[in-house]
């Protein structure tokens, strides 16, 4: 029995040498688990990922005095580490309405909604300098013209409601519905024939759609991705000098910056939007806002 404990004490008296962070630090078996921390099983104190070793380390059953570091590979962030974009939230029966093709609760009522973008389109077609653009871009003074410098700031206003959830949405179905009315208005004044309207409202309405999807892929791309879409839809791919699309690219990117520093509570109670010029005359200027008009002041 004497012998029997001598050996044991023997035993446990015994150090081993484990390497930690590239140095050999000496470790004393702790009691009865010596054996699997030798075979380098999970009973071995794990260490995380990083590995940093700094100063002394306190280890159960192991005392650690390290004087430098070492770093693993840390771990590139993922498109789930980086912030998303938090979206509206929707019950069970507003998507059922939804999905039947109706319109569901929104933030405002439809007709404050229906005024404001009544207003935001209004501001597209009268407070848009279109003869400046006829000069500055040589395109002659017709229908036609009118609409391409039209539709680019109905985009322009697309883009930034959209950003407002569904209220947004809605409101940028109600903008596209008075630009429609409005194009059709106009062409009955000019006098064409009702047929060749029709006609011509089909072409409009196929590029309108055309238009969007290239200014959409453009305002996500550099600069010159822009310029194709402004050179395919807004010149119809007849303009010849490269000023003028600068010029048109400065222009959109300078207005679509402008738009996002409005506040979105404002643009869907109001739809007063202001036009940056084409042309500063002092490019550090900022154009403000006006105080905005509620559609329910005076009632």
């Amino acid at each position: 029995m004497a012998l029997l404990v001598r050996v044991l004490r023997n035993q446990t008296s015994i150090s081993q040498c484990v390497p930690v962070c590239s140095r050999l630090v000496p470790v004393s078996p702790t009691q009865g688990q010596w054996g699997r921390t030798l075979s380098g099983t999970s009973q071995w104190p794990q260490m995380r990922q990083s590995r940093t070793c700094r100063g002394s380390e306190q280890i159960p059953g192991i005392y650690i005095q390290l004087s430098r570091k070492y770093h693993t590979t840390n771990k590139l962030p993922t498109t789930k580490d980086s912030p998303q974009p938090v979206e509206e939230k929707v019950g069970a029966l507003t998507k059922i309405i939804e999905a039947m093709g109706f319109t569901g609760p929104l933030k405002y009522s439809k007709w404050k909604i229906k005024i404001a973008a009544l207003r935001m389109y209004t501001s597209c077609v009268e407070k848009t300098d279109f003869e400046e653009f006829f000069l500055r871009c040589q395109m002659p003074d017709t229908f036609n013209s009118w609409f391409l410098i039209t539709l680019l700031h109905v985009w322009m206003c697309l883009v930034r409601m959209k950003q407002e959830g569904r209220t947004g949405k809605y409101m940028c179905r109600i903008i596209v519905h008075f630009m429609w009315e409005d194009v059709e208005q106009r062409g009955r004044v000019m006098g064409v024939n009702s047929y060749i309207l029709k006609k011509n409202m089909i072409i409009m309405t196929n590029n309108f759609y055309a238009a969007i999807l290239g200014y959409d892929e453009g305002i996500l791309s550099d600069d010159r991705g822009l310029a194709a879409a402004l050179w395919r839809t807004f010149f119809n791919q007849k303009c010849e000098d490269p000023r003028q699309l600068e010029l048109l690219v400065e222009y959109v990117r300078k207005q679509m910056q402008y738009l996002d520093s409005m506040n979105g509570e404002d643009l869907l109670l109001t739809g007063e939007v202001s036009w940056r010029p084409l042309v500063e005359k002092n490019p550090q200027s900022i154009l403000k806002p006006h105080s905005p008009t509620y559609n329910d002041e005076g009632l």
